[in-house]
């Protein structure tokens, strides 16, 4: 039996990618600038501004921080109309020249969240590049904002502005971490530059293995992807065990049988798919039947009966004629000739065409059931579709003999010889026939 190797719909999990588009959650954006911006503000005075060298952070003024803390309030009570109706006032009154530079990176700040809230990104994003356009803003305020903004683009699907801001970002940062590498990967794979997000995701799961910490699973997950879509299977396969030590899930058995079996590791890709089937993990009937296969291409028959047997009863497995079928020879195998021919007959019946009566015919001439054996032939013959027509009246020649129909059996012989694949073994039933008549003759006049 050929090594069954079921490539399309393992294929298809193994190229499904389950978290590769940046999600920015409200938390998230809560924790790069804050929802409270104004904490942050007074922290950043009694420290002392955070610069470069030439930058001079200008003062929160006692006036104005009451009204952003008047407005972060209201935003922070859910009425976000209320709070911007106070910075649209901030704004209006005196104009912006009547703020200094921090105290508008606050109030644009603050709006870029209001407007994140009603998830009106276009808006968010103009608030937060007006929050950096402001000069002498902390350098941490900077920072924090341009990757949110990032963020923001990979939310909007902007995929190329989002690593552009993502780079621009790196250049600023001291420290970046695994997340924005991560961020940085899922940006480049989205538009298909599979290296730059391999290199960015592997850096991210360097990162934290080197700090003892776990790699989180989509992390895994995508650089599992970028190796198999670059053909690197060992990779892959590293990649899956990996995921497998941590999160151990049916998928990635699935997954790593089928890589094995690309390695040609045949004892490992059966190991693997029966570790998932004997936890009852494959529930569904593609699944089963690769279990079932997998067992015949590892010479355990029996095993693949089973398998068979129990997901056609509980309806796991669709009872169609190809299923029905490969219990079938997964009885024959093990055996068991009453199995497999109730399970042919369920076969045959389901069939469109005459060659799984053909070879009904041929497990019942095993049984000895040689009756049967006539029947489902002729109806096989008859049908039409039977793939080697020849053997299937060798097996009929063989079933009117046993039943000494000798006169049907010549005939079947003869017809089977007709076909030069099957014309030695025709001619020597029909010696064997004769030889027979001959004897039986011979005892008769004795």
């Amino acid at each position: 039996m050929k090594l069954f190797k079921p490539r399309t719909w393992i294929q298809a999990t193994l190229l499904a990618v389950p978290v590769v588009a940046a999600q920015v959650t409200l938390s998230q954006l809560q924790a790069g600038l804050g929802l409270h911006p104004l904490s942050a503000a007074v922290a950043q005075e009694k420290k002392g501004p955070d610069t470069r060298e030439t930058r001079r952070t200008p003062a929160l003024r006692n006036n104005v921080y009451e009204k952003l803390a008047k407005a972060q309030e209201a935003a922070e009570a859910k009425d976000m109309s209320g709070a911007a109706s106070i910075l649209d006032e901030m704004i209006s009154s005196g104009g912006k020249g009547a703020l200094n530079s921090y105290e508008l990176a606050n109030v644009y700040n603050l709006y870029a969240f209001i407007y994140y809230s009603r998830e009106d990104y276009a808006k968010a994003l103009k608030a937060y590049e007006e929050v950096i356009s402001q000069p002498d803003i902390p350098l941490a305020m900077e920072i924090n904002t341009k990757y949110t903004i990032a963020q923001l683009y990979f939310v909007q699907e902007q995929w190329q502005k989002g690593i552009d801001a993502l780079l621009s970002w790196f250049k600023l940062t001291d420290k970046p971490n695994a997340n924005a590498y991560v961020l940085l990967a899922q940006g480049y794979y989205q538009v298909q530059d599979y290296d730059k997000a391999l290199q960015n995701v592997e850096k991210a799961i360097n990162m934290y293995k080197a700090e003892d910490k776990l790699p989180k699973e989509q992390w895994y997950n995508l650089a599992r992807f970028l190796y198999f879509e670059k053909g690197d299977i060992n990779k892959t396969v590293d990649t899956l065990e990996e995921l497998l030590k941590y999160y151990p899930k049916k998928d990635y058995w699935v997954q790593v049988s089928h890589m094995y079996g690309e390695q040609k590791k045949e004892k490992l890709q059966l190991a693997a798919m029966d570790t998932a089937y004997v936890q009852n993990m494959l529930d569904k009937g593609t699944e089963q039947v690769t279990m079932a296969y997998l067992y015949l291409n590892g010479d355990i028959p029996y095993r693949a009966g089973k398998v068979m047997e129990k997901g056609l009863k509980n309806g796991s497995i669709e009872g169609t004629s190809k299923n029905y079928e490969i219990a079938a020879s997964a009885w024959r195998q093990a055996q068991d000739l009453d199995k497999a021919i109730a399970n042919m007959e369920q076969a045959a019946a389901k069939a469109d065409d005459g060659e799984l009566y053909s070879r009904l015919g041929n497990i019942y001439l095993d049984s000895d059931q040689f009756d049967k054996a006539i029947t489902a032939i002729n109806k096989g013959l008859s049908r039409g579709g039977v793939k080697r027509p020849d053997t299937a009246r060798l097996v009929l020649g063989m079933a009117y003999f046993n039943t000494k129909q000798y006169d049907k059996a010549r005939e079947a012989f003869k017809a089977a010889g007709r076909d030069e694949r099957s014309a030695k073994y025709a001619e020597q039933w029909l010696q064997y026939l004769d030889s027979e008549l001959d004897r039986q003759a011979k005892l008769r006049d004795g």
